[in-house]
């Protein structure tokens, strides 16, 4: 009799297809097969959704997988999970991981290294678990605050629609857009003015330029002046005066006499006066002193 006969043949390709299919399954969930990871737990409070199968990261590099959730059913009431992490990696003491999730609500751990280089975290040890305070935790934080301005943004709405309804907000347009067009004018004038000066300015530079260069010839012939010769001259001229005013105010000289003595210029006064009553009477009567014929006559 044979062993390996059909019915054997089935039941043994029915065993191997089931063998296939569970670690088949394992593989699709993200478990490694027949390896040596190294086993860390983690305690948490709420997993939020973590399974077994959910990713692990450091430093957003996958380095293992969550292999199993346990509840802690002592007093404390922890939920641990058991972490398959590569045997290559190393975590520092201090380490501690956190339950991650993106916008699409895919749920991962993330690994948040520990600063001690020489102390690792050994195979089978447990580390503190949390929960990253992300995005949307963020999101959901803030929607009380959203569910409070709501109301206020239906009031500033039907403000904002009057608002735009009032005549006058459509005269102020009008008038905003006549002023842009006084500073269109304005602007024009200003380059205008601008190519004026960039045209007049060169030629009041070279002007600017003749008055410092007749400026500069007048420094240089002032700076020829004999100012020391000058002051010598002023000052001689200045002594002269200061003598003749000195012999003038003295009884010395015919100057000084005139205005210090009264008889000599009443004296002068009187001559003065005899010689004009002289001029007056030679003017009246010239014939008494002066004489003149062609044929001579005898003097009387």
């Amino acid at each position: 009799m044979k062993f390996f006969t059909k019915e054997v043949k089935i039941a043994l390709v029915a065993i191997v297809g089931i063998v296939v299919l569970f670690y088949g399954l394992q593989f699709l969930k993200g478990l490694t097969i027949f390896s040596n990871d190294q086993s860390v737990y983690v305690t948490f409070d709420d997993v939020s959704g973590l399974s077994a199968s959910s990713p692990v990261y450091a430093n957003g590099y996958k380095v293992g997988v969550v292999k199993g959730i346990e509840y802690d059913y002592n007093p404390q009431g922890k939920i641990v999970a058991l972490l398959g992490l590569d045997k290559n990696m190393r975590l520092p003491l201090g380490s501690h991981a956190e339950i991650a999730s993106d916008l699409l609500g895919n749920i991962k751990i993330n690994l948040v290294l520990g600063k001690d280089p020489l102390n690792m975290v050994a195979a089978g040890d447990t580390i503190v678990g949390g929960e990253e305070e992300g995005m949307m935790k963020k999101l959901g934080a803030m929607m009380p605050a959203i569910e409070a301005i709501v109301p206020k943004l239906d009031s500033i709405m039907t403000s904002l629609n009057l608002l735009l309804a009032d005549p006058a907000l459509r005269n102020t347009l009008h008038n905003v857009e006549g002023m842009t067009a006084n500073l269109n004018a304005t602007s024009q004038d200003l380059r205008n003015l601008s190519a004026s000066l960039n045209r007049d300015v060169p030629d009041v530079m070279k002007n600017a330029n003749g008055v410092l260069q007749n400026t500069q010839q007048l420094t240089s012939n002032l700076s020829t002046i004999d100012v020391a010769g000058m002051t010598a001259k002023v000052n001689q001229t200045l002594e002269n005066v200061e003598q003749m005013t000195k012999k003038l105010n003295s009884n010395e000289g015919t100057l000084g006499l005139l205005m210090r003595d009264a008889t000599l210029y009443n004296n002068l006064s009187n001559t003065a006066a005899s010689a004009d009553s002289l001029l007056i009477d030679f003017k009246a009567h010239p014939k008494r002193y002066i004489h003149f014929s062609v044929f001579g006559k005898k003097d009387k």
